[in-house]
């Protein structure tokens, strides 16, 4: 079945009766006349012609529109032509004409052929509408059938489909299509230049089908998500590290644990603040060192539950500062031992100088300072805020604080790693100090089990970023906090509870001359 547009059929009045008289009478007339036969004049020349009556096709109606057609063109151009010349008044005017010209005046032309208007739109088509067509081979012949039309306006579309004859087995419409419909999610992507001609393709993940505009694909909202070969968007699941999550359980009671280890720590110290052990412990600075691990273990509690400006404000600072003074005071207590153990007879105005002015003291204060104004600057310049991220995870909205990434956090946690190792330098130069004094190895175990942690901590960090990156944190920094606190103050502890033979100023003195012998033998 081929089908077609024509211009609708017009048959001119009184030509194809003409045309049947003049075959009529042209039969059993010779052949084609010489030029010297050819007629002068516009009259009906039967001896003059081309061809002969049975050569000369019959008009069917096909050819009779053309022919209509070109009748019309001819009025159309003749009104056209009028309107030009000025005829209206009766006398046309004699002036040069030209092509152009004549055509605007034909865009402008609207008059009646015989009950038919004859008139053009803006882009110069006739609107005379036209002839859907089939081909019809059914005869002898192929010829051609009407059955259809359009018009407008206003615009129209009339198929008579029971003129249609289709090759199919009982006349059935058979399939016509480029491609097949996409599936649910996928576009279309025209190939070539018609619409009905395309190739199917996923949405990608972010976006979605929207049906109303099936050959483009449109991208979902910040707070959506869509799978790929989506035709709809969800929306995104927010997510942090609730209290209530059993790994916040096991956190929260860790570090609860800590802190009540640190406040009995900080009782039996004060009970036997006068024994042997807590003043070779440090004394009193041994309350300024429990009270800076409970601080910085009083900051992990803002990692847990939704992130708030407060909770972002401290909960990096407060950690850093609070071990930072650990940190201080253990190197400053370890340095002190070595001091007075190997270099105060070496260098007593020194020794002197150190223990007048407060040395320890002054330490412990610069040192802590320093990390002060790191976090001041820190919180000032590189405030922490909660944030929405939404680059990791397509399904997740995940809320957290903006304080991993800031180069403040990265200066903090660097100064706590100096002081860190300024303490293991310090500590392994004790090794060899009396045994009541030498904290060598706790302090290497804890030193060490302090760089694991943050190591693993910010591997973990390079590579994971969700809503359980706040409990490696707190891991990492409750693992630093119990190593300092078990290793400083536990084998004390230890001491003062179960072992009081060795709490006493006599085998304190002891230990301390078998320690100067071993050094006056060596």
């Amino acid at each position: 079945m081929v089908l077609g547009v024509a211009i609708r059929q017009r048959l001119v009045p009184g030509l194809k009766e003409f045309e049947e008289a003049y075959v009529q009478a042209d039969k059993g007339v010779p052949g084609p006349c010489s030029r010297s036969s050819w007629c002068s004049t516009n009259q009906l020349c039967r001896e003059c012609r081309a061809f002969t009556a049975e050569q000369m096709p019959t008009l069917g109606a096909f050819s009779m529109s053309s022919a209509y057609n070109a009748y019309r063109a001819v009025y159309a151009v003749a009104h056209g032509l009028h309107q030009l010349l000025g005829c209206a008044s009766g006398a046309c005017a004699r002036g040069r004409v030209y092509p152009w010209q004549l055509l605007e005046q034909i865009r402008k032309v609207n008059f009646l052929l015989h009950g038919d208007p004859v008139k053009f739109h803006d882009n110069g088509d006739p609107l005379s509408g036209y002839d859907i067509i089939a081909w019809d081979w059914s005869g002898p012949k192929w010829s051609f059938r009407v059955i259809g039309s359009s018009t407008w306006p206003p615009v129209r579309l009339d198929i008579n489909e029971t003129k249609i004859r289709w090759h199919g087995k009982d006349n059935q419409v058979p399939t016509s299509v480029c491609s097949s419909d996409c599936l649910q999610g996928h576009q279309r992507v025209i190939v070539g230049f018609y619409h009905c001609c395309f190739e199917c393709v996923p949405c990608e993940a972010g976006t979605f089908l929207n049906k109303s505009d099936l050959h483009s694909c449109q991208p979902c909202g910040k707070e959506e998500w869509a799978p790929a070969g989506s035709e709809t968007c969800f929306p995104r699941t927010v997510v942090f590290l609730t209290w209530h999550e059993p790994i916040s359980w096991g956190l929260l009671a860790a570090n609860t644990l800590l802190l009540l280890l640190v406040t009995g720590t900080a009782g039996l110290f004060a009970w036997r603040l006068d024994t042997p052990v807590v003043r070779s412990a440090g004394g009193r600075l041994c309350f300024f060192m429990l009270g800076s691990l409970a601080g910085a273990s009083c900051g992990l509690y803002g990692f847990f539950g939704e992130p708030t400006l407060p909770t972002c404000l401290l909960r990096q600072g407060l950690f850093a500062l609070g071990f930072a003074v650990f940190l201080s005071c253990l190197t400053i207590r370890s340095f002190q031992l070595v001091f007075i153990f190997k270099f105060s007879a070496r260098v007593p105005i020194f020794y002197h100088a150190w223990v007048q002015n407060h040395g320890p003291d002054l330490f412990v204060a610069i040192s802590s300072m320093a990390q002060l104004l790191i976090c001041l600057t820190w919180l000032a310049v590189w405030t922490p805020l909660p944030t929405r991220e939404y680059q990791h995870f397509p399904q997740l909205v995940v809320l957290e604080c903006t304080e991993a990434n800031s180069p403040g956090f990265m200066v903090a946690f660097a100064y706590n790693g100096l002081l860190a190792v300024s303490a293991f330098a310090c500590s392994y130069l004790g090794k060899d100090l009396p045994e009541n004094y030498n904290e060598a190895k706790c302090v290497t175990f804890s030193l060490l089990l302090n760089f694991v942690s943050w190591i693993a901590f910010f591997t973990m960090a390079s590579v994971y970023q969700g809503k359980y990156l706040p409990a490696v944190n707190v891991l990492a920094a409750l693992s630093s906090l119990s190593g300092g606190f078990s290793g400083y103050f536990l084998p004390k502890c230890y001491v003062i509870l179960c072992r009081p033979d060795l709490n006493s100023t006599e085998h304190f003195q002891a230990s301390i001359q078998e320690y100067t012998r071993r050094c006056a033998s060596t």
